[in-house]
């Protein structure tokens, strides 16, 4: 009986113990996995044959193989050198990072019935025609080489001969921007075309050319490359303690003890660069072909944010140029906004003012009108008063001075400036000092006058309405609906006919600037660095960015306490030069 019993209980337990296991592996599911690898190996190994590879490429009916392009992309990439399609001249990539697969170079010379492997790290991520292929599916030279039988080891050196000749002569414009960390606010700007100034370095500690001044950044950080064989920037860790991030990738050796440098990886524009974990640099690429400007443009901004015994400062200043406008060859546009309150404001009337210039100068009428006249007053007035209209700022506000540059047909120029605020421009045409700018604080002169003419003038020794010292700006719509005497309605300069044999320039600056330099000293600075060019005979690339760091080095010194830009226009001849457009930040 007590054997029985010992039976039963046994029994018991085995069931109890097979039941436990097999809701253990309904739970677990560990079939999964043998599956997962079953599939990887499966796709890992999937092999394309030559012959299928070549099929979808190279039709014999070339109409047929060019739609099928033109359904893909609009445009062809051959290593990133040539772009047919507006739209190209903005970032490529989609909001967010979408890292590029860089897939191994084949081989040129499979034979027939050999397998092409290509390896998929993610299946699930998405692959962008144009980013993660580098070379074009056909262009119409190769499909018509391919139907004349060129042999099969054809190298690339011999391809290369049916690209359009535009490839190899193009040149490109790199702009980075700090965005964020201690230096945030800072930027520098480099041509591919100018080897004095490469390679571009980034670093803690002089001589970098992108000096930053953040603990986590190394002496000599990262360097940055123009490939001329790929024409393709590149960046390349110098073996930094704490080690550098490509959109979020580490690019560094995977030693950061050793002090090892990194592999150089290819550069976009709209890539971020982190130095350390703090400080994020923004690429900005554009095409030199896309962006040629007929004079020299230096453009430097600095938050100065150890100016106030350490204490952070946020960058609120905003500077931009474009030339030309969208759709509009004669004209360019050059402006500065200074915020309060915040960014936003100053980041908004950036972006509005040249798409509404834009707009106004697209009609042919208006347009023809300002080149007969040489006089661009309706037009700058109508893109303030638009641009107001447009944003949607309560409790935010920016200064706003747009300097409007235009060639005529006999290739002129002429220059007239709008501004509301106290950020302000002035030009120097033939040794004469031209102020382009008028000062809306509300202790100026004209401001007062202007609201004794209301009959609502200030009080004596009122300084500021509602906490402002600003009585015209755009944005703080709050404040405007508190009291009627603040204004959105721009001064508008005489227009400016520009002399290029007279050594004439435009400085266009926050008041971080001129709150610390007279334009007496701006001007004698400009005379001092043309001079030394002169005497060194050297070449004159880049002479308005040398100036333009001249100046915003002479606000450092004089230890201005606020936000400083600066934007140098050097409409000499003899110093003429080619410049890239910075896009706003």
């Amino acid at each position: 009986m007590a054997m029985l019993q010992s039976i039963v209980v046994f029994t018991l337990l085995l069931l109890m113990l097979i039941l436990i296991i097999i809701l253990i592996l309904f739970a677990f599911k560990p079939w999964r996995f043998f599956s997962f690898s079953l599939f990887s190996f499966s796709s890992r190994s999937r092999s394309i044959k030559v012959e299928d590879v070549e099929r979808p490429l190279v039709s014999d009916d070339v109409n047929h193989s060019q739609d099928q392009s033109n359904d893909l992309t609009r445009n062809y990439d051959l290593e990133g050198a040539c772009y047919q399609s507006e739209a190209l001249l903005r970032s490529p990539r989609n909001k967010g990072l979408v890292h590029k697969q860089r897939l191994p170079p084949a081989s040129h010379h499979l034979a027939q019935g050999d397998s092409l492997v290509l390896e998929i790290s993610d299946p699930s991520e998405d692959l962008l025609v144009g980013q993660t292929l580098k070379r074009p599916l056909a262009t119409e030279h190769l499909i018509e080489a391919l139907k004349l039988g060129r042999p099969e080891n054809q190298n690339e050196n011999s391809i290369q001969e049916f690209v359009p000749k535009v490839i190899s002569d193009q040149r490109s414009c790199l702009s980075l921007e700090v965005v964020s960390g201690p230096s945030r606010g800072i930027r520098c700007s480099v041509q591919s075309t100018n080897p004095s100034r490469l390679p571009l370095t980034l670093g803690r500690v002089s001589p970098s050319d992108l000096l930053l001044k953040d603990a986590e950044v190394s002496g000599k950080h990262a360097m940055i490359t123009w490939n001329s064989n790929k024409l393709k920037w590149e960046l390349v860790d110098m073996g930094s303690l704490n080690g550098t991030l490509l959109n979020s990738q580490p690019i560094n050796h995977p030693d950061s003890g050793s002090r090892q440098w990194g592999h150089p990886m290819e550069l976009a524009s709209g890539d971020t660069i982190t130095l350390g974990t703090t400080s994020n640099i923004q690429v900005h690429i554009l095409s030199q072909n896309e962006c040629m400007v007929p004079f020299g443009v230096g453009m430097i901004s600095d938050p100065m944010s150890l100016r106030r015994g350490g204490k952070k400062l946020p960058m609120e200043d905003v500077c931009y140029y474009q030339w030309p406008l969208p759709g509009i060859d004669q004209f360019g546009v050059f402006g500065i906004c200074d915020g309060h309150g915040g960014v936003e404001a100053a980041k908004s009337a950036s972006k509005i003012l040249p798409e509404m210039l834009a707009t106004i100068l697209s009609d042919s009428v208006i347009r023809e009108r300002v080149l007969s006249q040489h006089d661009a007053s309706d037009v700058l007035k109508d893109a303030f008063l638009r641009a107001e209209a447009s944003m949607n700022n309560y409790y935010e506000g920016c200064t706003a001075t747009v300097l409007l540059v235009w060639a005529d047909a006999d290739e002129n120029f002429y220059a007239q400036c709008a501004n509301v605020g106290d950020s302000a421009c002035l030009m120097n045409v033939g040794g004469k000092q031209i102020k382009m700018t008028e000062d809306h604080k509300i202790s100026s002169y004209s401001e007062r006058l202007r609201m004794e003419g209301m009959g609502e003038p200030l009080r004596d020794g009122e300084t500021r309405l509602c906490g402002l010292n600003l009585a015209r700006m755009l944005g703080d719509k709050f404040v405007k609906q508190q009291d009627s005497r603040f204004s959105s309605e721009p001064f508008i300069s005489e227009p400016v006919h520009i002399n290029q044999t007279s050594g004439a320039f435009a400085l266009l600056a926050s008041d971080g600037f001129w709150d610390v330099v007279t334009a007496k000293k701006a001007i004698q600075l400009v005379a001092q660095e043309r001079e030394k060019e002169l005497m060194a005979e050297s070449e004159k690339e880049n002479l308005a960015e040398k100036i333009a760091n001249v100046l915003l080095n002479e606000a450092r010194t004089q230890r201005t306490k606020d936000n400083t830009s600066i934007i140098f226009l050097d409409f000499d001849s003899t110093s003429r030069r080619i410049s890239c457009k910075v896009d706003d930040p």
